[in-house]
């Protein structure tokens, strides 16, 4: 005798579609997960049989509550957007000639950018335009939604994707030119060239510490230069490695395990973003590149740059994202 589903086999069929949708809207997927455990709770609670359009209503329940959580942050700080580190792709950066391949890698490489920028968009635009350019959702399903109409989603999901590709094209630069300035940056970190560094990085730099509890966001090279200053004594390898088809940072402990996962992103040949993933839990999920066996020279591919180790504990403590501006230009 076959068992009719009941409300939990209905909800874990699309518990994962929702998640993604959720993680992509708010920007991290802790606060996904708990949109979409009060989503569950709320469908537990209707009667059997009495919802038509399980994932229509599901989708609903879980994007009305994604903008109600985007609304109650009232600091912009504290809208961190953690897509960097979702599932990232990391391997060792190949630098050989761009082949046809690269196409499909810089294509990644956007939309790991058009991700990033949505930190940037109103609630009813982030929604609009993940359900519809990420997940295909048509406007008439998507206005009751955000409570437009058609024709008002479709208007407020195009003015969001103006405003990310805008954002989005300036960030992604051409992949050799991005690995030159990661490996101008390790070197200039390795071996102390402060004058380097302070024409690779922005003077604007962001940098983000992705840490076991908090992101902490601040603004400007005064902490990054301390932060390498400190460390140089620090026993780390640090290689550059392909990170979601771009190259970045990978720094492994004396043990031989990740320390820091830093993922760069470059514009107009300067570092302008700096996101550090040091949360060791996070980290030993992801598949990555045995550490290299010592250094191997003074060109990039390996060293003994202290950077990884010295951000890896400065991220501090708390659940508040802070941004700090730099003072020492």
């Amino acid at each position: 005798m076959t068992e009719t589903p009941g409300p939990a086999d209905d909800f874990e069929a699309h518990r994962d579609r929702l998640v993604a949708v959720a993680a992509r809207v708010l920007g991290n997927r802790a606060d996904a997960e708990d949109v979409v455990q009060e989503a569950w709770l709320r469908f537990a609670r209707q009667e059997p049989g009495s919802i038509r359009n399980v994932a229509g209503w599901l989708t609903t329940v879980v994007g009305r509550l994604s903008i109600d959580l985007l609304r109650s942050r009232t600091n912009q700080t504290e809208i961190a957007y953690d897509v960097r580190f979702l599932e990232p792709h990391v391997e060792l950066d190949d630098p050989a000639p761009d082949g046809p391949e690269d196409s499909v890698i810089r294509a990644e490489a956007l939309g790991l950018a058009l991700l990033t920028v949505l930190g940037s968009l109103q609630p009813e635009e982030r929604l609009a335009f993940v359900l519809h350019d990420l997940f295909a959702m048509p406007f008439a399903e998507i206005g009751p939604i955000i409570g437009r109409t058609a024709d008002a989603a479709k208007m407020t999901a195009s003015r969001a994707r103006r405003k990310v590709h805008g954002a989005a094209t300036g960030q992604v630069t051409g992949r050799p030119q991005h690995r030159d300035v990661v490996d101008a940056f390790l070197a200039a970190a390795r071996d102390g060239d402060f004058e380097a560094l302070l024409e690779i990085l922005d003077p604007e730099v962001v940098w983000e510490i992705h840490g076991a509890r908090a992101i902490t966001v601040r603004s400007g090279r005064a902490d990054v230069l301390r932060a390498i200053s400190r460390g140089r004594s620090a026993d780390v390898r640090v290689r550059r490695v392909s990170i979601d088809g771009q190259p970045g940072l990978l720094a492994w402990g004396p043990d031989g395990r990740p320390v820091s996962l830093m993922a760069c992103t470059v514009e107009n040949g300067r570092m302008t973003r700096i996101a550090s993933l040091t949360d060791r839990t996070r980290l030993a999920r992801i598949d990555v590149p045995p550490a290299p066996p010592a250094r191997l020279g003074r060109d990039g591919r390996y060293g003994a740059s202290s950077t990884a180790t010295t951000w890896s504990g400065s991220s501090g403590g708390g659940r508040r994202s802070t941004r700090e501006k730099d003072t020492d230009r």
